[in-house]
């Protein structure tokens, strides 16, 4: 059944028209990606299916019932509540719930006394118990589905922590705020998402975790984002904003450049068919017009041109295009951080960062949003003062620095020629006019003040302004923030000709990946340098949290299965940390691997998983079979622990699926290799 439908809808601004005759049909567990140009009309549309923008034309048909959720770019909210009550109490109705229950039972207790003193008789209460029922059963859909358990977890993968739980609200910042909304959206499970720009303020951790949430969310959402990975692996169907219209497409965005360029390259062969076919009938229909003997010929030609058709090919989007120029050679030694540190008064942020940039190298900085990486940036470019330590530059390094608050910082009166001009007094009309014209401003848009950008133009412009100088050394803060995609992409592909030095901090994982050389991870105020690109950092990460897992795995194991000795030794030799008994260990699991050993222990591990699977998921239906009885509500103590009972186990199943999705993953990879040995 569709969620959502568009009925030739149509929506102009000034003379700029955003879609015109849209149909578009949304169903169950349709996972949309919105692409286009910044200002193409993405946002609009978004903003017409939540109801804060109308159409000058058509209707929009949304399902009976329908509950959707908007996540803007631009968040506004004033609220005093601590931000797990915000997200607890936002699911609709709850609320309300609340407030009947506790008028009901007010009356109730008034109706108990009334009886006391003979007043009123057990049977006025009949219908104040049943009512009161009802609303019991209809909050414990409440508390079995929307726990505040699940809203911590929400809040724990979008990087809150433990005590930020009981903050009010008003003391975030606005990106924080921007993650408590999107916490809130994500626990109310609405039928329907609108996500515009989501990680804009996620950190890269967020980042992989939010992914991770989405692919096993199932329901429907729509996505605008300018991260070509995240957006890859999320979506199923493209809804694109081209020159010709909106186009829709099958499939992720991967296929849908495929599908693009297979459409182009069919439209153009056939327009120059065409063209070839109406150049030949032409020549004929001249050559023999005078001639009566072709008579009958020739008018055959004219009809057979008069009904050709028209093929138009498509249109050409403008897309940032740059190359950077030669950068004066640096020295080997870029540069080198010393000791430093830096507190807020009690709030140590980094201490004794010791760090070495070599020439050449392009350094990804990752880690959690308050981690420190923006300060650390921000203390390299000198527009922050260490609390401590130094930090010093090889002889002719020249820095360049883009910063997400610079864009916002830009003169308002000043023009976007005279902005980027004043970067580089030497560089020239023209030099200047090909920088803009790469970024997209050219004719008279370069003569328009900064006061009436939008936030992508501003970008645009303080990126220009530092690339039309951007020395041996670039440092770049959240560079693709309020980019679109093609931009993004652009910019990330320009940045691998910098024959710089460059450190930047990123969410965007395919940045990341396309430009990474070495990885820094800012976390608990120490930076841990790691000699390689993205992929490379996230395997270690993955093959460290594997080895936890196998500890706690082993533990676990020896517990249950005492029989099993070598399972059960491993975790204590390695709590040891003896040397000579890892590599021991590691040749057992070797020789265990090339016997079968792994295989089937794995196999055994599967098994057993999914004995305690299917045993809670008995225990489970049996609660929600008596959580169904209005009778068990009379007994508050019964019903509170059949419910702590159910969330518990809730949880604990939902660990061990994901510990069996592993096992299972891990099996099938034994028995591969194993098919292949063979």
């Amino acid at each position: 059944m569709s969620l959502a439908v568009f009925e030739k809808v149509s929506l102009s601004y000034g003379n700029k028209t955003i879609v015109d005759d849209l149909d578009l049909r949304i169903g169950g567990n349709d996972r949309i990606g919105l692409i286009g140009a910044n200002g193409s009309g993405k946002t609009s549309l978004l903003r017409m299916l939540a109801g804060e923008q109308a159409p000058d034309g058509g209707r929009i048909r949304l399902r009976r019932g329908l509950r959707l959720g908007y996540l803007p770019q631009d968040i506004a909210i004033a609220s005093d509540k601590a931000l797990l009550d915000f997200v607890v109490a936002s699911v609709e109705g709850r609320e309300a719930l609340a407030r009947m229950i506790a008028e009901c039972e007010a009356e109730l207790a008034a109706l108990e006394a009334a009886v006391k003193s003979g007043e009123r008789t057990q049977d006025d209460m009949m219908d104040v118990v049943e009512r009161l029922s009802d609303l019991h059963e209809r909050a414990t859909h409440y508390e079995v589905h929307y726990t505040e358990h699940e809203a911590t977890r929400i809040l724990s993968g979008l990087g809150f922590e433990q005590l930020d739980l009981q903050r009010p609200l008003s003391e975030l910042s606005g990106g924080w705020k921007m993650r408590a909304v999107l916490a809130a959206l994500l626990f109310q499970k609405p039928d329907l998402l609108l996500l515009d720009e989501p990680t804009n303020h996620l950190d890269l951790p967020s980042v992989t975790w939010f992914a991770d949430f989405l692919q096993a969310h199932e329901r429907s959402f729509i996505l605008i984002s300018h991260d070509r990975e995240f957006l890859n692996e999320q979506i199923a169907r493209v809804v694109s904003f081209e020159l010709e219209g909106v186009r829709q497409y099958a499939g992720n965005y991967e296929l849908y450049v495929t599908q693009r360029a297979e459409e182009e390259i069919i439209l153009e062969n056939k327009a120059k068919n065409l063209a070839r076919e109406r150049e030949q009938t032409e020549r004929f229909i001249n050559r023999f017009r005078a001639q009566a003997t072709k008579a009958r010929a020739v008018q055959s030609r004219v009809k057979k041109l008069e009904k050709m058709e028209t093929v138009e090919t498509f249109g050409s989007r403008r897309v940032m295009r740059f190359r950077f120029p030669e950068s004066e050679r640096a020295p080997s030694e870029v540069l080198r951080v010393e000791g430093l540190c830096k507190r807020y008064d009690q709030h140590q942020v980094l201490a004794d960062v010791a760090l070495t940039v070599r020439r050449g190298e392009k350094v990804g900085i990752i880690g959690k949003n308050g981690a420190g990486k923006t300060t650390l940036l921000r203390m390299i470019a000198g527009e922050l003062e260490p609390s401590a330590g130094k930090i010093s530059f090889g002889y002719g390094v020249k820095h360049g620095y883009y910063a997400q608050h610079h864009a916002e910082t830009l003169h308002q009166a000043d023009t976007v020629y005279d902005t980027v001009a004043r970067e580089k007094a030497d560089a020239g009309a023209t030099r200047v006019r090909s920088v803009l014209g790469a970024f997209l401003f050219s004719g008279d848009d370069v003569d328009k003040k900064i006061g009436v950008l939008s936030g992508g133009e501003r970008s645009r412009v303080a990126l220009a302004r530092l690339l039309i100088n951007p020395g041996n050394l670039l440092l770049m803060d959240e560079p693709t923030n309020h980019l679109d995609l093609d931009s993004s992409e652009a910019l990330g592909h320009s940045l691998t000709s910098y024959d710089g030095t460059m450190l930047f901090v990123s969410h965007n994982r395919s940045f990341v990946r396309r430009l990474a050389t070495r990885i820094w991870n800012v976390e608990d105020g120490h930076v841990e340098t790691y000699p390689g690109t993205l992929d490379e950092y996230m395997d270690s990460c993955r093959r460290r949290l594997a080895g936890e897992l196998a500890r706690e795995s082993g533990k676990d194991a020896g517990k249950d299965r005492n029989n099993n000795k070598s399972r059960a030794a491993e975790p204590v030799r390695e709590a040891r940390g003896d040397r000579e008994a890892e590599k021991a260990r590691k040749r057992k699991e070797a020789e265990l691997r090339s016997k079968g050993g792994a295989e089937k222990r794995l196999s055994t591990e599967v098994e057993r998983l999914e004995r305690d699977i299917a045993a809670l998921e008995t225990a489970q239906a049996e609660r929600s079979a008596q959580l169904s009885d209005p009778e068990v509500y009379a007994d508050k103590s019964r019903s509170q622990t059949l419910i702590d009972g159910f969330r518990d186990a809730q949880q604990k199943l939902e660990s061990l699926q994901a510990r069996w999705e592993r096992a299972l993953t891990e099996l099938e990879a034994a028995r591969a290799t194993a098919a292949k040995a063979e």
